[in-house]
């Protein structure tokens, strides 16, 4: 991992880092950190109800408006954007620190075939262990039924799911990802801390899902981490988030109720 910190302006006196810190505190809770929370309370409200957790369906990209497709769609595609706002608000953050806006991360079209290519690999190498470890949870009680889908039998339905893949893959890897670590890096935190911060802040967010999708979602910030710190861009882990979120959405609305692996609700 890289041990240096890259320069961030305003770290150098305590007032700065103040700043940064309170900053950071404020994008998370206008995002992910938010979702941590509700994620947290929604997990309780599980573990509470009567029955097991595996007899409990956690939705992902359900209906707005059921039976009013154009309502819908105009609902979901308002969810998706609005949900970018906080990487818009990053963006500026950057761009008035002195950096480049999001090219400072590694988020820009310079490199889209290695980009690309390196997120798909990463993708392959995930998936099979990520959908693994799902049914095994599940099959063990430690996590819901989730259901990637549930949108309507409608034209505007893989379009929207794509859609919704790629803002969850942007949002989460420039905040949770590549943000929060030049941010910890600049507060002086070590890159251990900085990597168990991010890595629990993913989990904390999927914990709506169970243990289950709390601990394989953090495994994975881990390797993420790792990946970002090696590579210096957060380009190719958002392909391959943006690539693990279309297969998953994807091939839910296609296979469900058609094989008998796929857990159902």
């Amino acid at each position: 991992m890289r041990a240096d910190p890259e320069p961030v302006v305003g770290t150098s006196s305590e007032d700065g880092r103040r700043v940064l810190g309170t900053e950071t505190l404020l994008v998370l809770a206008l995002s992910l950190g938010a979702s941590g929370v509700s994620a947290l309370i929604s997990f309780i409200g599980s573990l509470t109800k009567p029955g097991g957790l595996k007899d409990q369906a956690a939705t992902l990209n359900g209906s707005y408006a059921p039976g009013r497709p154009w309502l819908d769609l105009s609902w979901q595609l308002f969810g998706i954007a609005t949900a970018l706002v906080p990487v818009l608000l990053v963006a500026h953050l950057l761009t008035r620190e002195g950096a480049p806006g999001l090219r400072v991360l590694g988020f820009d079209r310079t490199r889209p075939g290695g980009d690309l290519g390196r997120g798909a690999l990463v993708a392959a190498g995930i998936g099979s262990a990520g959908l693994a470890f799902y049914l095994a949870a599940r099959a063990s009680g430690f996590n819901l039924t989730v259901v990637p889908e549930a949108l309507p039998d409608v034209w505007w339905k893989f379009p929207v799911l794509i859609l919704s893949a790629v803002q969850n893959a942007v949002v989460e890897e420039v905040i949770v990802l590549a943000y929060l670590l030049r941010r910890l890096d600049g507060l002086g935190w070590s890159p251990w801390a900085a990597l168990s911060a991010s890595a629990l802040l993913r989990g904390s967010y999927h914990l709506y899902q169970g243990i289950g999708g709390f601990v394989g979602n953090a495994v994975m910030g881990v390797v993420f981490v790792l990946l970002y710190r090696r590579w210096g861009r957060v380009g190719p882990l958002v392909a391959a988030h943006a690539l693990l979120d279309i297969v998953a959405f994807g091939g839910y609305a296609l296979l469900a109720g058609k094989v008998g692996w796929l857990p159902m609700p």
